[in-house]
């Protein structure tokens, strides 16, 4: 590391990335990957990532007076252990990087603080920093930072912050010196693919998003694949599950815990626009907006297998919105019983949305049938 790269490092400290890692900007040699990655559908319903390409691979194709790029980690708490009892307790999962403000908010500040540091320490050069947006790959750059390897589970790891952490980028007109690539440390270990929940990771370090429930609960804004909805137990916002078994983040766990990241279902459900905003729309849980986060939560009452969660159900069947009613059918037909049948018989006479109506045909195809030793 260069003078001018420890200025850089150490500045990043005290604004709040304890890792820093900086760059020549080049052409990335993830072209064709990239390209046939799109080509086979992989971005789903992210449709973004299909724009300007040639910027993902070289940022000099927006920003032609670019010369380096400074790769930042932001670490964030570990997620608390999961409820063990959630079946009993209606208690959802949020992944731990949600917790608090959005982190677009809290990181783009500090960034913006290390760019000015930086303006006076070096004056007269440019930055422009990324928080998770613009044509940026992200994992990519930071590995050719030296900040580590992308892992079997498709993040970036490293060797001390194992891969609890965000990434932040400032691109730079300043010229800065190469470093060597990490090396790969996953070796033989599979414990990620074998614990991902719907087999998202794939032999090759690959992933299908379109299976991942990071993005099923989140970037996915229609109805769940009915096979996939099982998979998500109580997850509503994300995953955290290839992180925690992850031996580079060995036993981390939040010793405090928060019930933000596990909320209770029943309550999510009942949630309206009004209430929607005023719980979540400082926090990356808006993302998903209102309609998601409720199809969501009754999933994962659907899988949680407890009848107290008929009656919330129930009364989802008359939400606003049709993805909502949809999913709310199919947890009770997956829950089964009198009440949940009986629910579901009252709710197809006065469907109006055909694709709600199919939810609710299929869940009374399905359910188990009444009997009086079941609610």
């Amino acid at each position: 590391m260069g003078p001018r790269e420890e200025i850089i490092a150490d500045f990043a400290r005290g604004c709040g990335f304890p890792h820093a890692g900086c760059a020549p900007l080049e052409p990335l040699a993830r072209a064709s990957y990239l390209e046939g990655w799109l080509a086979d559908g992989r971005a789903g319903e992210m449709a973004w990532l299909a724009r300007r390409p040639e910027e993902r691979v070289d940022p000099r194709r927006r920003f032609p007076w670019a010369r380096g790029i400074i790769c930042l980690l932001h670490p964030y708490r570990p997620p608390p252990a999961p409820p063990e009892d959630w079946r009993t307790t209606l208690r959802g999962r949020i992944a731990a990087y949600a917790a608090g403000t959005d982190y677009h908010q809290r990181v783009a500040a500090r960034l913006a603080a290390l760019a000015d540091r930086l303006a006076g320490a070096f004056p007269g050069a440019r930055f422009r920093g990324y928080v998770d947006t613009g044509p940026l790959l992200e994992r990519e750059w930071a590995a050719v930072a030296g900040l580590g390897w992308i892992g079997r589970n498709t993040l970036l790891l490293h060797r001390t912050a194992g891969s609890y952490f965000l990434l932040a980028e400032l691109l730079t007109d300043l010229v800065l010196d190469p470093v060597p690539l990490p090396p790969d440390r996953c070796g033989t270990c599979t414990r990620c693919v074998r614990a991902c929940p719907t087999a998202a990771l794939e032999a090759g370090y690959t992933m299908d998003p379109r299976r991942c429930l990071a993005y099923l609960t989140i970037e996915h804004r229609g109805a769940i694949p009915p096979a996939l909805r099982p998979a998500l137990e109580n997850w509503v916002f994300g995953c955290d599950v290839c992180q925690e078994v992850c031996p580079w983040n060995g036993e981390a766990r939040d010793a405090a815990g928060t019930s933000e990241l596990t909320p209770h279902l029943p309550a999510l459900l009942a949630l309206d626009a009004n209430g929607f905003r005023a719980r979540f729309g400082r926090s990356a849980v808006a993302r998903t907006r209102r309609r998601g986060l409720l199809r969501n939560a009754a999933v994962a009452l659907g899988n949680s297998g407890n009848l107290d969660a008929v009656p919330p159900l129930t009364a989802a069947l008359d939400d606003p919105e049709p993805l909502v009613r949809g999913h709310a059918a199919w947890a009770l037909g997956r829950l089964g019983g009198r009440r949940a049948r009986a629910a579901l018989e009252a709710a197809a006479r006065r469907e109006p949305d055909a694709e709600a109506g199919a939810e609710i045909a299929a869940a009374l195809a399905g359910a188990e049938p009444s009997d009086d030793a079941r609610r």
